[in-house]
């Protein structure tokens, strides 16, 4: 498939409420693995103005303390305010484990994985640079004392035409501290001109809607799984609506959606194609997909090259190591982005962290 000539993508930082959310879930389930590496896990977090609520199902021999990793990780975002968390966890279904059991699939579903010779992430430039400008916004609030004044909570938002990036929208949680024009023009020469490269022709907008004080659980709502376009491509790849953090790889939500971006990124690094969209579906309970499926950037079908691969839930896991307690770092910032197993490409046997 070609990529659209014009297109916008959005990311959020970590203290983004949904993201909060996403990490703490997915820090629940490191937990999980690191003492039961055969963990279940489905755990979703919702939170608003002081209040945390833990939900879902597991199924571990491991010892979690459910509300202290929630705290915890609240507090190293960098929220400072006390939270008041509700746990609320129950074994998983049998009628669902029988079927994983036997190697099947955690559920049903229809998972994407994309991949492009564009950038070295195989991943769209302006999701690429989206995730740089939040990152950046992060990197600069805890390690460059000048910038002290940022909060948690930010987002940001490229959009591309033929000829590069077009607009550029930036915005920043900070203490009253600082002017509105004291922030943007900090943010403009720290922040989006170094990432961005050149701003000439470029329409950049830093806090376009004015001061912002409130970010957090202070001023919304976040619950796990509302920023999928985040975590994957931006939108501009479909999606089949299955969100990844909290849930462990028996779940094809993420291991299917992971193996379909390996996949697509084997084919592109091959020379088969110079984009490559693949998708798989899959019944619960069985094993092997009901449909694996490819093409490339003009739409030829190259399905045959995706079906060399073994998608089944159980090879997937094996052969990307996703047993292992890796997952809290994927939960800001794009999955495909920050996490690389690097068992995925040829001559490494170690797993990495590939950071844009």
């Amino acid at each position: 498939m070609h990529l659209p000539p014009v297109y916008t993508v959005e990311s959020v930082t970590s203290g983004h409420p949904d993201k909060v959310c996403d990490q703490i879930s997915d820090a629940i389930l490191d937990a999980c693995l690191a003492q039961d590496p055969y963990s279940r896990v489905a755990v979703e977090t919702f939170g608003a103005h002081g209040q945390l609520m833990i939900g879902g199902e597991v199924t571990t021999t491991a010892d979690v303390d459910y509300a202290a990793i929630a705290r915890h990780v609240y507090h190293h975002i960098g929220y400072g305010d006390g939270i008041d968390i509700n746990v609320h966890v129950s074994s998983q279904s049998p009628d669902i484990a029988r079927g994983v059991d036997a190697g099947g699939a955690g559920d049903q579903g229809i998972m994407y994985g994309f991949a492009t010779d564009e950038t070295p992430e195989g991943l769209p430039a302006g999701v690429v640079l989206v995730h740089r400008l939040t990152k950046g916004l992060e990197n600069l609030r805890r390690h460059d004392q000048r910038f002290s004044f940022l909060g948690p909570d930010g987002k940001a938002q490229v959009s591309i035409e033929r000829r590069g990036v077009s607009a550029v929208v930036v915005s920043a949680q900070h203490n009253q501290g600082v002017t509105l024009e004291e922030l943007r023009r900090a943010l403009s020469d720290h922040l989006v001109e170094p990432v961005i490269d050149s701003l000439d022709g470029v329409g950049a907008h830093i806090n376009p809607a004015g001061a912002w004080h409130r970010g957090g659980f202070a001023a919304d709502t976040g619950l796990t799984g509302r920023k999928i376009m985040v975590d994957t491509y931006g939108g501009i790849i479909p999606h089949g609506g299955g969100a990844f953090s909290g849930k462990d790889a028996t779940k094809v939500d993420r291991s299917g959606a992971y193996m379909a971006r390996f996949v697509a990124k084997q084919i592109v690094a091959k020379g088969l194609a110079r984009q490559c969209l693949v998708s798989v579906a899959y019944a619960i309970g069985k094993a092997e997909p009901v449909m694996v499926a490819a093409t490339d950037e003009n739409g030829r079908d190259i399905s045959a090259h995706a079906r060399q691969f073994d998608f089944r839930p159980q090879a997937i896991i094996e052969r990307l190591g996703l047993r292992q307690p890796i997952f809290q770092q994927t939960a800001a910032y794009g999955h495909f982005v920050v996490l690389v197993c690097s068992r995925w490409f040829h001559n490494y046997r170690s797993c990495r962290a590939e950071r844009s």
